[in-house]
């Protein structure tokens, strides 16, 4: 990944933040990194916990940002979800999945944020 995509991810992970502030949720974590993957941005919408993926691109030429999450980025998220809600010992809170998709047509993103985006799915052991 060139450094100009880096920054254009942390800037698209920057807005999110600022949006989701100002929309109620409580940013809990951001970046958080196992050896099974990362997840974005982790924070409380009330009293459910959300795993956010934040895609930034500058150009739907290829499809909208949110549609780069394929089922096994999905799974992967999921994982690093469940490795969290063990360690915190939070496995009986309410959890959900989101995706904000940032898009950079011109100088203002536009920001779309999907809430409850997709569901854990298949059989996990923790």
């Amino acid at each position: 990944m060139s450094r100009k995509d880096l920054y254009l991810g942390k800037k698209g992970e920057e807005v999110t933040a600022g949006l989701l502030e100002n929309s109620g949720y409580k940013i809990i974590l951001r970046n958080y990194k196992t050896k099974l993957g990362e997840i974005d941005i982790i924070a409380s919408d009330k009293d459910t916990i959300c795993f956010i993926e934040v895609k930034t691109r500058k150009s739907d030429r290829f499809g909208l940002p949110s549609e780069a999450i394929s089922v096994s980025k999905q799974r992967k998220i999921s994982k690093v979800a469940l490795g969290f809600l063990k360690e915190r010992n939070l496995l009986d809170r309410k959890a959900r999945f989101d995706v904000v998709s940032v898009l950079y047509l011109k100088d203002a993103p536009q920001i779309d944020l999907i809430k409850n985006a997709f569901e854990l799915s298949g059989d996990f052991i923790y």
